[in-house]
């Protein structure tokens, strides 16, 4: 994939210290500018200062977790065009109707392929 010289941002939440290495790693090399939290409660003060387009979440996170955080940034922000991914080893049928009821958009089950989760980035973007 080329890279795209962009202003777009990002905001990781996992509490996964080698995830957010390796996205920050993938998504930088691809022009995005990053930001990480490690759980909910940094991810809704980053959300309203950094203000990203896309936000990567993980499920199960200490102090909150990824359903409430989400469910806070859509009451936060009604009218946000934030797009959020739910990036999550939670699977089941249920976790992901769980998941888009939280106010997700998409929902990507760990182990991911970094094409993929990348295409569902840039199609949201561009």
């Amino acid at each position: 994939m080329k890279m795209i010289q962009n202003n777009k941002k990002i905001l990781v939440v996992d509490d996964e210290e080698n995830i957010l290495i390796s996205l920050t790693y993938l998504l930088k090399k691809e022009g995005f500018t990053v930001q990480t939290a490690t759980n909910g409660k940094e991810a809704l003060e980053l959300f309203k200062q950094f203000k990203p387009q896309v936000i990567l979440l993980d499920v199960m996170m200490p102090e909150k977790d990824g359903f409430s955080t989400a469910k806070d940034i859509r009451s936060i922000d009604k009218k946000s065009d934030t797009y959020i991914i739910f990036l999550t080893a939670k699977g089941t049928s249920q976790d992901k109707m769980k998941g888009y009821i939280s106010g997700a958009d998409d929902y990507v089950v760990k182990p991911f392929d970094n094409e993929i989760l990348l295409d569902k980035i840039m199609e949201r973007i561009y």
